[in-house]
C-alpha cells in the first residue's frame, strides 16, 4: 500500500518580505505558493532598530518598491499586508489571527538581523509553526564558501576562485497566480509608515531619476547585452560614460536576484562569443562575487561596521575636522572630482564607483578623517546603501579591510580626474561653476588666472573654493599618521 499524501492546499503560509521585494526567482514565495495559500507580509521594524537606521534615500526607495510589489501581487489576485512593530510579536499575532501554519522568509545577513532571525525561528517553532528560510539574495551563502581547512576567507581572489567551483542555482519563474487566505487581515498604508517618511524634495529629486521595483530592475537588466559587457571592463572606470549597470539598488532591495543576472550573463558566453565579451562577462561576475564576498566577511566578522577588519588600524589617530568633513560632504573641497562625486551623490542618491574610491581616499588620506564618518554619510544618501558593501568599500579605501588598498596608496585627485575624465565632462556636469572653464584648467581651476575663474563662476553667483588642503602636504601627513602600522 502507498503512503497517504497530506493535502496542504488549504494551509496558509506567511511570506515575510524584507530585502526580496520581487516575485521572480523568490525562493520563499515560490515555496509558499507550491505549498498552498499565501499571505504576503511586510513589517516596518525601524522603530525597534538601534543602529543603521535607513537614510532618506533608502526610505524613499523602500516606499516606492513596496508600492510596486503590492501592484504586482494584486495582478496575481493577491496583495501586500503591511504591519508596523516588532517582527516577532507581529508574526505571532498574524499566525493567531489567520491560522497560518507556516512562516517563510529569505535570509538577511546583517549581524543583528541574523541573530534576530535565529531567535524568531525557535520562538515560532516552539508554538508549533513550521518555519523555513532561504537564500534569495546571494549567489552563495556566506557560510558555504570555505577554505581547504574549513575557515573563512579574508582575500577576495582565493575566495572567488573557490566560489566559482561551486554551482549556481538557475532562477525560477514567478508564480502565475497566488491563492490568498480565506479572509484577509487588516493592513496599514505604506505611505504612513515611519520607514516611508521622506521630504518632498527628496521624493521629487529621486523620483525623476529612478524607478524602484521589479519593472525598473528589469529595465536595467535588459541593458546587459553583448555590447554592454564588451565595453564594461574599460567603461566602468569612466564616470562621464553611462557604462555601468545601475543595478546595485535593485539588487540591494531584492527587486532582481543575483541568479537572474548571472543567467543573463551566461547567454553571452556561448558559441561565437569574442574574447572581449567573455572578459566583460567575467568582469561583471566579479562584481557579483565581491558582493557575495562582503557578506561573507560581514557574517564572519560582525563587528566590522564599527571597527576595522585589520586590528592594527586601531592604532591610527584620525583627525577631528568638522569643517573639513562638512566641506567634503557638501562638495566644496576645491578638488573638482571630489566635489563632483559628492554633488552627484546628494542630487541622485548614487555615485560612480571609480569616484567613490577617489572621494573615499580624499576623506581618509588627504583629510585623515575616520572612514566611519564617510560610511555614515554614504549610508544616509545612497539609494544602494548596503551594510556589507558600504562597510568594506570604505575599509578597502582606508586600507583597513580585506584586499584593502595599502595605506601608502593615496589617490591624487587631480591625476585621477585627468585619467578617468580627461575632457572634464563629468566635472562640468556636477560642478557647474566650471561649466565654461577652459579645458586646460578644468581639473585644476585654482591654477587659472583669477579673471578666468571669476568669469566661470559669476553666472551662478557663487565662487568655487580654493583647495582646502594641499594634496602633496596632506599625503606626507597621512604617511606619518600611518607609520604606526609598519611595526604590525
Amino acid at each position: 500500500m502507498g503512503t497517504a499524501r497530506t493535502d496542504r492546499s488549504s494551509e496558509l503560509t506567511i511570506v515575510w518580505f524584507r530585502q526580496d521585494l520581487r516575485l521572480d526567482d523568490n525562493p520563499a514565495l515560490i515555496h509558499a505558493a507550491d505549498r498552498g495559500r499565501v499571505l504576503p507580509v511586510f513589517i516596518d521594524t525601524t522603530e525597534y532598530q538601534k543602529a543603521w537606521l535607513p537614510g532618506q534615500a533608502s526610505r524613499w526607495w523602500l516606499r516606492e518598491s513596496l508600492l510596486a510589489l503590492d501592484t504586482a501581487l494584486q495582478a496575481r489576485d493577491s496583495r501586500l499586508i503591511v504591519q508596523k512593530g516588532d517582527a516577532a510579536d507581529t508574526l505571532r499575532k498574524l499566525v493567531r489571527r489567520t491560522g497560518a501554519t507556516s512562516v517563510v522568509w529569505n535570509h538577511r545577513y546583517e549581524p543583528t538581523a541574523s541573530r534576530h532571525d535565529a531567535r524568531l525561528k525557535q520562538t515560532l517553532r516552539d508554538q508549533g509553526v513550521e518555519v523555513r528560510s532561504f537564500n534569495g539574495g546571494l549567489l552563495r551563502e556566506p557560510w558555504e564558501v570555505r577554505t581547504e581547512k574549513g575557515g573563512c576567507y579574508k582575500v577576495f581572489t582565493p575566495y572567488w576562485n573557490r566560489a566559482q567551483r561551486m554551482s549556481v542555482h538557475d532562477p525560477a519563474p514567478r508564480p502565475k497566480r497566488l491563492v490568498g487566505p480565506e479572509q484577509w487581515p487588516g493592513s496599514l498604508s505604506v505611505q504612513n509608515l515611519p520607514a516611508a517618511k521622506v521630504t518632498r524634495s527628496c521624493a521629487q529629486r529621486l523620483g525623476a531619476l529612478w524607478q524602484p521595483g521589479e519593472a525598473g530592475a528589469q529595465k536595467f537588466l535588459r541593458r546587459i547585452n553583448a555590447a554592454f559587457v564588451t565595453t564594461y571592463p574599460e567603461g566602468r572606470n569612466l564616470p562621464a560614460d553611462d557604462a555601468t549597470s545601475r543595478l546595485s539598488p535593485h539588487l540591494h532591495f531584492g527587486e532582481v536576484g543575483p541568479n537572474r543576472l548571472f543567467a543573463a550573463l551566461r547567454r553571452h558566453t556561448g558559441a561565437g562569443a569574442t574574447h572581449a565579451t567573455i572578459d566583460g562577462v567575467d568582469a561583471v561576475r566579479r562584481q557579483l562575487g565581491w558582493r557575495d564576498f562582503t557578506n561573507h566577511l560581514l557574517h564572519h566578522f560582525p563587528h566590522t561596521p564599527n571597527a576595522p577588519l585589520r586590528e592594527e588600524f586601531t592604532k591610527v589617530t584620525w583627525r577631528e575636522d568638522a569643517e573639513g568633513l562638512e566641506a567634503w560632504t557638501n562638495g566644496r573641497t576645491g578638488y573638482p572630482i571630489v566635489d563632483a562625486g559628492m554633488r552627484q551623490l546628494a542630487e541622485t542618491g548614487w555615485m560612480h564607483n571609480r569616484v567613490r574610491m577617489i572621494v573615499g581616499s580624499f576623506l581618509t588620506k588627504d583629510l585623515l578623517i575616520d572612514w566611519r564618518e564617510g560610511a555614515r554619510v554614504f549610508w544616509d544618501r545612497l539609494v544602494d546603501a548596503d551594510l556589507a558593501n558600504n562597510t568594506f568599500g570604505w575599509q578597502w579605501v582606508a586600507g583597513c579591510g580585506a584586499d584593502a588598498a595599502p595605506y601608502f596608496r593615496i589617490f591624487n585627485p587631480v591625476l585621477q580626474a585627468k585619467r578617468y575624465d580627461p575632457q572634464g565632462t563629468y566635472l562640468r556636469r556636477w560642478v557647474p561653476e566650471l561649466a565654461s572653464m577652459p579645458d586646460r584648467y578644468v581639473h585644476e581651476p585654482w591654477a587659472a588666472p583669477v579673471s578666468v575663474l571669476n568669469e566661470a563662476c559669476v553666472r551662478l553667483g557663487r565662487d568655487y573654493p580654493h583647495p582646502i588642503v594641499d594634496h602633496a602636504e596632506a599625503r606626507k601627513r597621512a604617511l606619518r599618521a600611518f607609520a604606526v602600522l609598519k611595526s604590525s
